[in-house]
């Protein structure tokens, strides 16, 4: 298995999902080789909820770094999960066109570029 998904599967371990009971973590790998995980984390005011992909994203983010290679996806569900609309804006404004890999606990994974899930994005380009 991939060790970035194996960092992602690790993270969903930190998931506070008791709403939904839907665990998921991610890991995204950064130019310099390091790795921030983050798990999806859940309130009772369903919209201040956060994904486990804005999670680690922000981590790395808030630890300096600011160049990414690829992210992960983990999760228990037999449909390989990708990210949410919100998760694509965010990662296609702080990541770019990265790979997203995603993989579950049967051990199926599945790889793109984020180009493929959010094709015509919403970014600097749209504001000038």
């Amino acid at each position: 298995m991939d060790s970035l998904l194996i960092a992602a599967f690790a993270s969903r371990r930190n998931a506070h999902a008791p709403f939904s009971g839907f665990l998921v973590g991610a890991a995204v790998e950064c130019a310099d080789g390091r790795v921030f995980g983050g798990c999806n984390i859940e309130s009772s005011s369903y919209g201040l909820t956060v994904c486990a992909e804005r999670t680690a994203v922000f981590s790395a983010v808030a630890a300096g770094e600011c160049h990414f290679r690829r992210l992960a996806i983990a999760t228990e569900a037999s449909r390989l999960t990708p990210p949410c609309g919100a998760c694509r804006q965010v990662l296609w404004d702080l990541c770019g066109d990265i790979p997203i890999l995603l993989g579950n606990a049967a051990g199926d994974t599945l790889s793109f570029q984020l180009s493929h899930l959010y094709p015509d994005p919403f970014d600097a380009n749209s504001l000038a």
